[in-house]
């Protein structure tokens, strides 16, 4: 049976892959010339959105301890 520990951390890494996979393909449009930039932008945000949703499920994860 799995934990939710298990889910969040197969959650955390299909994001990590689509944040990667984002930063590829935004390289990718700037380098090949002109760029239509309102889609640049909606990628950029895509990928704020990714790397938020990224560390909250890493705090998540990570226990509070208070020594």
């Amino acid at each position: 049976m799995l934990t939710d520990r298990d889910a969040l951390l197969r959650k955390l890494h299909q994001l990590r892959s689509e944040h990667r996979d984002l930063d590829t393909v935004i390289a990718r449009l700037v380098d090949t010339g002109p760029v239509d930039q309102l889609h640049l932008q909606r990628l950029k945000k895509r990928k704020l959105l990714l790397k938020d949703e990224v560390a909250w499920l890493e705090s998540r994860l990570i226990p509070d301890d208070i020594a």
